[in-house]
Protein backbone atom coordinates (compact mmCIF):
# COMPACT_ATOMS: atom_id res chain seq x y z
CA UNK A 1 0.00 0.00 0.00
CA UNK A 2 1.28 3.16 -1.11
CA UNK A 3 0.07 6.06 1.14
CA UNK A 4 -1.12 8.26 -0.97
CA UNK A 5 -2.85 5.94 -2.96
CA UNK A 6 -4.27 5.11 0.36
CA UNK A 7 -5.36 8.64 1.52
CA UNK A 8 -7.42 8.86 -2.24
CA UNK A 9 -9.26 6.09 -1.72
CA UNK A 10 -10.40 6.79 1.60
CA UNK A 11 -11.23 10.59 0.61
CA UNK A 12 -13.24 8.53 -2.79
CA UNK A 13 -15.35 6.23 -0.02
CA UNK A 14 -16.01 9.64 2.12
CA UNK A 15 -14.37 7.90 5.12
CA UNK A 16 -13.88 10.26 8.21
CA UNK A 17 -10.96 8.75 9.27
CA UNK A 18 -8.25 6.07 8.36
CA UNK A 19 -5.25 3.96 10.45
CA UNK A 20 -2.06 3.20 9.65
CA UNK A 21 -1.23 -0.17 11.48
CA UNK A 22 2.40 -1.30 10.24
CA UNK A 23 4.17 -4.24 11.53
CA UNK A 24 6.58 -3.64 14.26
CA UNK A 25 7.51 0.27 13.19
CA UNK A 26 6.01 3.25 13.13
CA UNK A 27 8.48 4.60 10.12
CA UNK A 28 5.26 5.89 8.12
CA UNK A 29 3.38 7.59 10.62
CA UNK A 30 4.48 11.64 10.02
CA UNK A 31 3.56 10.82 6.16
CA UNK A 32 0.64 9.11 7.10
CA UNK A 33 -0.40 11.90 9.52
CA UNK A 34 0.43 15.03 6.70
CA UNK A 35 -1.44 13.42 3.78
CA UNK A 36 -4.70 11.85 5.88
CA UNK A 37 -5.18 15.92 7.59
CA UNK A 38 -4.30 17.27 4.30
CA UNK A 39 -7.04 15.73 2.40
CA UNK A 40 -9.46 15.99 5.33
CA UNK A 41 -9.32 12.62 6.75
CA UNK A 42 -8.97 11.52 10.13
CA UNK A 43 -4.62 10.21 10.85
CA UNK A 44 -5.72 7.46 13.56
CA UNK A 45 -1.66 6.07 14.49
CA UNK A 46 -1.03 2.50 15.32
CA UNK A 47 0.93 -0.35 15.02
CA UNK A 48 0.81 -3.95 14.58
CA UNK A 49 3.17 -4.66 17.58
CA UNK A 50 4.49 -8.43 17.95
CA UNK A 51 4.29 -9.18 21.64
CA UNK A 52 6.73 -12.14 23.17
CA UNK A 53 4.54 -14.92 24.47
CA UNK A 54 6.55 -15.06 27.88
CA UNK A 55 9.30 -11.84 28.53
CA UNK A 56 10.31 -9.77 25.73
CA UNK A 57 14.56 -10.73 27.05
CA UNK A 58 13.78 -14.18 26.64
CA UNK A 59 15.04 -15.22 23.24
CA UNK A 60 13.17 -18.56 22.45
CA UNK A 61 10.22 -20.22 21.43
CA UNK A 62 7.40 -21.70 23.69
CA UNK A 63 5.83 -24.15 23.83
CA UNK A 64 3.33 -23.57 20.99
CA UNK A 65 6.49 -22.81 18.78
CA UNK A 66 5.67 -19.33 18.59
CA UNK A 67 8.11 -16.02 18.98
CA UNK A 68 5.65 -13.70 19.05
CA UNK A 69 1.72 -12.74 19.12
CA UNK A 70 0.34 -9.86 17.29
CA UNK A 71 -1.77 -6.93 18.58
CA UNK A 72 -3.17 -3.44 17.18
CA UNK A 73 -1.98 -0.40 19.33
CA UNK A 74 -3.89 2.88 18.34
CA UNK A 75 -2.82 6.30 20.25
CA UNK A 76 -5.51 7.70 21.44
CA UNK A 77 -3.65 10.56 22.14
CA UNK A 78 -0.57 12.76 22.33
CA UNK A 79 0.59 10.68 25.30
CA UNK A 80 -0.68 7.94 23.97
CA UNK A 81 1.40 8.61 20.89
CA UNK A 82 4.29 9.18 23.26
CA UNK A 83 4.17 5.75 24.80
CA UNK A 84 3.86 4.26 21.52
CA UNK A 85 6.90 5.51 20.25
CA UNK A 86 8.28 4.52 23.25
CA UNK A 87 7.57 0.19 22.70
CA UNK A 88 8.03 0.73 19.83
CA UNK A 89 11.63 1.72 20.00
CA UNK A 90 12.19 -0.87 23.38
CA UNK A 91 11.03 -3.43 20.79
CA UNK A 92 13.74 -3.06 18.58
CA UNK A 93 16.76 -2.48 21.22
CA UNK A 94 15.74 -4.88 24.30
CA UNK A 95 13.28 -7.15 23.01
CA UNK A 96 14.49 -8.25 19.13
CA UNK A 97 13.95 -11.81 18.66
CA UNK A 98 13.17 -12.64 14.68
CA UNK A 99 10.81 -9.20 15.01
CA UNK A 100 10.55 -5.80 17.54
CA UNK A 101 8.92 -6.96 20.44
CA UNK A 102 7.48 -5.88 23.91
CA UNK A 103 5.91 -8.06 26.57
CA UNK A 104 3.01 -7.37 28.67
CA UNK A 105 4.87 -6.24 31.41
CA UNK A 106 6.37 -3.68 29.25
CA UNK A 107 2.83 -2.66 27.63
CA UNK A 108 1.29 -2.55 31.56
CA UNK A 109 4.12 0.38 31.77
CA UNK A 110 3.53 2.08 28.86
CA UNK A 111 -0.25 1.54 28.32
CA UNK A 112 -1.43 5.16 28.85
CA UNK A 113 -3.11 6.66 26.15
CA UNK A 114 -3.48 3.22 24.23
CA UNK A 115 -6.32 1.10 22.32
CA UNK A 116 -5.68 -2.61 21.93
CA UNK A 117 -7.21 -4.82 19.17
CA UNK A 118 -6.97 -8.33 19.88
CA UNK A 119 -5.29 -8.30 15.66
CA UNK A 120 -5.75 -10.95 13.12
CA UNK A 121 -5.39 -15.01 13.25
CA UNK A 122 -1.82 -14.65 14.32
CA UNK A 123 -2.68 -12.61 17.13
CA UNK A 124 -2.68 -14.34 20.64
CA UNK A 125 -6.24 -14.42 21.80
CA UNK A 126 -7.35 -16.01 17.90
CA UNK A 127 -4.25 -18.51 17.51
CA UNK A 128 -5.74 -19.86 21.32
CA UNK A 129 -9.46 -19.96 19.94
CA UNK A 130 -8.00 -21.21 16.35
CA UNK A 131 -6.93 -24.14 18.08
CA UNK A 132 -9.03 -25.21 20.71
CA UNK A 133 -7.25 -23.27 23.43
CA UNK A 134 -10.64 -21.92 25.52
CA UNK A 135 -8.89 -21.23 28.55
CA UNK A 136 -5.74 -19.68 27.04
CA UNK A 137 -7.82 -17.71 24.89
CA UNK A 138 -9.95 -15.98 27.86
CA UNK A 139 -7.16 -15.80 29.92
CA UNK A 140 -5.05 -13.65 27.61
CA UNK A 141 -8.45 -11.46 26.69
CA UNK A 142 -8.83 -11.03 30.49
CA UNK A 143 -5.13 -9.63 30.78
CA UNK A 144 -5.22 -7.42 27.94
CA UNK A 145 -8.55 -5.89 29.62
CA UNK A 146 -6.77 -5.15 32.48
CA UNK A 147 -3.97 -4.19 31.14
CA UNK A 148 -5.46 -1.19 28.93
CA UNK A 149 -8.66 -0.72 30.60
CA UNK A 150 -12.17 -2.27 29.68
CA UNK A 151 -13.23 0.52 28.03
CA UNK A 152 -9.65 0.25 25.67
CA UNK A 153 -9.55 -3.20 24.38
CA UNK A 154 -11.52 -4.46 21.55
CA UNK A 155 -11.88 -8.17 20.32
CA UNK A 156 -11.07 -7.98 16.40
CA UNK A 157 -13.05 -9.48 13.60
CA UNK A 158 -11.92 -9.60 10.50
CA UNK A 159 -13.25 -9.90 6.57
CA UNK A 160 -10.05 -10.87 4.62
CA UNK A 161 -12.51 -13.56 2.13
CA UNK A 162 -10.95 -16.50 4.60
CA UNK A 163 -13.15 -19.45 5.29
CA UNK A 164 -11.14 -20.41 8.09
CA UNK A 165 -11.43 -16.78 9.50
CA UNK A 166 -14.82 -16.78 8.79
CA UNK A 167 -15.08 -19.35 11.89
CA UNK A 168 -12.95 -17.87 14.01
CA UNK A 169 -14.78 -14.86 14.08
CA UNK A 170 -18.35 -16.54 15.40
CA UNK A 171 -15.87 -18.07 18.58
CA UNK A 172 -14.14 -14.59 18.83
CA UNK A 173 -17.70 -13.02 19.08
CA UNK A 174 -18.91 -15.71 21.50
CA UNK A 175 -15.73 -14.78 23.43
CA UNK A 176 -15.96 -11.06 23.65
CA UNK A 177 -20.04 -11.42 25.08
CA UNK A 178 -18.80 -13.70 27.45
CA UNK A 179 -16.34 -11.78 28.85
CA UNK A 180 -18.33 -8.26 27.77
CA UNK A 181 -16.00 -6.49 25.71
CA UNK A 182 -16.48 -4.64 22.99
CA UNK A 183 -16.31 -6.18 19.42
CA UNK A 184 -14.47 -4.01 16.14
CA UNK A 185 -14.66 -5.13 12.47
CA UNK A 186 -11.25 -4.59 11.01
CA UNK A 187 -10.38 -4.93 7.39
CA UNK A 188 -6.61 -6.20 7.16
CA UNK A 189 -4.81 -4.13 4.48
CA UNK A 190 -1.58 -5.69 2.40
CA UNK A 191 -2.76 -3.88 -0.99
CA UNK A 192 -4.94 -1.42 -2.33
CA UNK A 193 -7.13 -3.37 -4.99
CA UNK A 194 -8.36 -6.96 -5.36
CA UNK A 195 -6.51 -7.46 -8.64
CA UNK A 196 -3.33 -6.45 -7.13
CA UNK A 197 -3.23 -9.94 -4.39
CA UNK A 198 -0.73 -11.21 -7.76
CA UNK A 199 1.53 -8.63 -7.51
CA UNK A 200 1.79 -8.71 -3.30
CA UNK A 201 2.35 -12.41 -4.26
CA UNK A 202 5.64 -11.74 -5.92
CA UNK A 203 6.63 -8.88 -4.00
CA UNK A 204 6.33 -11.85 -0.80
CA UNK A 205 8.73 -14.00 -3.28
CA UNK A 206 11.30 -11.44 -3.56
CA UNK A 207 11.59 -10.81 0.17
CA UNK A 208 11.36 -14.07 1.11
CA UNK A 209 14.09 -15.28 -1.79
CA UNK A 210 11.36 -17.90 -2.67
CA UNK A 211 9.83 -18.29 -6.22
CA UNK A 212 6.24 -18.99 -7.33
CA UNK A 213 6.45 -22.69 -7.91
CA UNK A 214 7.79 -23.02 -4.65
CA UNK A 215 4.78 -24.95 -3.00
CA UNK A 216 6.47 -24.35 0.84
CA UNK A 217 6.48 -20.77 0.93
CA UNK A 218 4.82 -17.91 2.39
CA UNK A 219 1.77 -17.25 0.78
CA UNK A 220 -1.89 -16.06 1.25
CA UNK A 221 -4.23 -17.77 0.83
CA UNK A 222 -7.14 -15.45 -0.55
CA UNK A 223 -7.65 -12.15 -2.49
CA UNK A 224 -9.42 -10.30 0.22
CA UNK A 225 -6.17 -8.48 1.58
CA UNK A 226 -7.35 -5.53 -0.13
CA UNK A 227 -8.83 -1.84 1.10
CA UNK A 228 -12.77 -2.65 1.21
CA UNK A 229 -15.62 -0.01 0.90
CA UNK A 230 -17.55 0.90 3.89
CA UNK A 231 -20.32 -1.14 1.91
CA UNK A 232 -18.62 -3.91 1.94
CA UNK A 233 -17.45 -3.65 5.11
CA UNK A 234 -21.49 -2.93 6.44
CA UNK A 235 -22.27 -6.02 4.37
CA UNK A 236 -19.95 -8.32 6.07
CA UNK A 237 -20.74 -7.47 9.82
CA UNK A 238 -24.44 -7.01 9.27
CA UNK A 239 -25.05 -9.61 12.12
CA UNK A 240 -22.87 -8.16 14.28
CA UNK A 241 -23.53 -4.09 13.99
CA UNK A 242 -21.71 -2.93 17.44
CA UNK A 243 -18.57 -4.20 15.46
CA UNK A 244 -19.31 -1.30 12.81
CA UNK A 245 -20.42 0.96 15.31
CA UNK A 246 -17.67 0.28 17.70
CA UNK A 247 -15.32 0.71 14.63
CA UNK A 248 -16.77 4.18 14.27
CA UNK A 249 -16.59 5.11 18.31
CA UNK A 250 -12.46 3.97 18.44
CA UNK A 251 -11.95 6.76 15.32
CA UNK A 252 -13.82 9.21 16.84
CA UNK A 253 -11.54 9.02 20.66
CA UNK A 254 -8.42 8.98 18.28
CA UNK A 255 -6.99 12.51 18.11
CA UNK A 256 -3.48 12.55 18.25
CA UNK A 257 -2.24 16.15 17.16
CA UNK A 258 1.46 16.46 15.66
CA UNK A 259 3.51 19.69 15.87
CA UNK A 260 5.05 20.13 12.68
CA UNK A 261 7.79 22.85 11.41
CA UNK A 262 8.88 22.90 14.80
CA UNK A 263 12.71 21.97 15.36
CA UNK A 264 12.93 19.73 18.24
CA UNK A 265 16.74 19.32 19.78
CA UNK A 266 17.27 16.09 21.43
Amino acid sequence: LKIGELIELAAHYRMPAVAITDHGNLFGAVEFYKKATKAGIKPIIGCEVYVAPKNMLDKTKDESNESSFHLVLLARDNNGYKNLVTLVSKAYTDGFYYKPRIDKALLEQYSGGLIGLSSCMKGEIPYYLHRGMLDEAREAALEYKRILGPENFFIEIQNNDLEEQDKLNLKLIDLARDLHIGIAGTNDCHYLKKEDAKAHDILICIQTGKTVSDENRLKFTSDGFYFKSPDEMKAYFKDVPEAVLNTKAIAERCNVDFKLGVTLLP
